[in-house]
């Protein structure tokens, strides 16, 4: 819980507030920019909820925070209303999840909602009202993990559901022997009709991504958007694996269509086809300029 006595002073007067023990994941300012920024190397509050909708993105982000480092002044009397609204609707059938988890430095989790069973791409925080949330959305049939930094919860998630884990075999440390699915080889594999997942090798050994109706692109920490770049980008600092294979992946994945990138850390972007070919042209040349 955020402590009033910890609070920042950058923090504007009134009822939110973010306190000290920010990790600086970014999470609340993309949640909620109208209400957050960065102040130094951490988040505060430079705007109060003026209206019911930016209280509730507030609220959501409150509820999201990974290591909850915001908080109210007084207690919320919509708690509940706020927890109903996670996951939060994309587009479609598609879902942000919330509650990031501090296991995975706070990265995003998505749920894609569909009859043949419902997709939970990476791992969200163990949360109760979460969890309620899922049952009633029609459970987890498969937990589908990009890569081994943002697994958290997985374990609690598939003792919960029953879910089939999925991960690729490059990837798989002592935490998660256990996996259901192991992914081998650098070749598409096509789960399903509108499944596809591609083996991206370059921040981790066995990182994947997929693609979903050849529309939804969930990146991990393969692909972002850069507000600072203000373009597409990849994670040069945070290449554990080989930046020279991240820029052979990246080459693989630009010949895919796709209008939405939704990635585990960074900023998700939204385009049509056109422009996101543009994009990737353009994440390419930086990436082989800072190779």
């Amino acid at each position: 819980m955020a402590q009033l006595k910890q609070r920042r002073s950058e923090n504007v007067d009134g009822n939110f507030y973010v306190d000290s023990t920010c990790i600086d994941c970014d999470t609340c300012r993309w949640m909620a920019p109208e209400i957050f920024n960065r102040s130094g190397e951490q988040s505060a509050v430079y705007h109060q909820p003026a209206n019911e909708i930016e209280r509730l993105r507030a609220m959501q982000a409150l509820l999201s925070c990974p290591t909850a480092s915001i908080g109210t002044v007084e207690k919320p009397k919509d708690i509940k209303a706020a927890q109903r609204s996670i996951p939060i609707l994309i587009e479609e059938n598609v879902y942000h999840c919330g509650y990031h988890s501090e296991d995975s430095y706070g990265a995003a989790s998505y749920l894609i909602q569909r009859s043949d069973g419902n997709i939970l791409v990476d791992s969200p925080r163990y949360a109760p009202s979460l969890v309620k949330r899922l049952e009633e959305m029609g459970g987890v049939r498969y937990m589908y993990l990009t890569h081994r930094d943002d697994v958290a919860n997985h374990r609690k998630f598939r003792e919960h559901f029953n879910c089939d884990r999925i991960l690729h075999v490059d990837d798989i440390t002592s935490s998660a022997a256990d996996v259901e699915i192991q992914l081998t080889g650098t070749e598409p594999i096509e789960f399903a009709p509108d499944v596809l997942i591609i083996p991206v090798p370059g921040h981790s050994k066995g990182h994947t991504v997929l693609l979903y109706r050849h529309k939804f692109l969930f990146t991990g920490d393969h692909l972002a958007w850069s507000s600072y770049l203000n373009h597409l980008y990849a994670f040069r600092r945070y290449c554990w694996y080989s930046w020279s294979e991240q820029v052979k992946s990246m080459h693989e994945l630009a010949n895919y269509t796709f209008e939405w990138v939704l990635p585990g850390h960074g900023r998700r972007y939204h385009a049509d086809t056109e422009t996101m070919r543009q994009q990737m042209q353009q994440c390419l040349a930086w990436m082989e300029a800072v190779n």
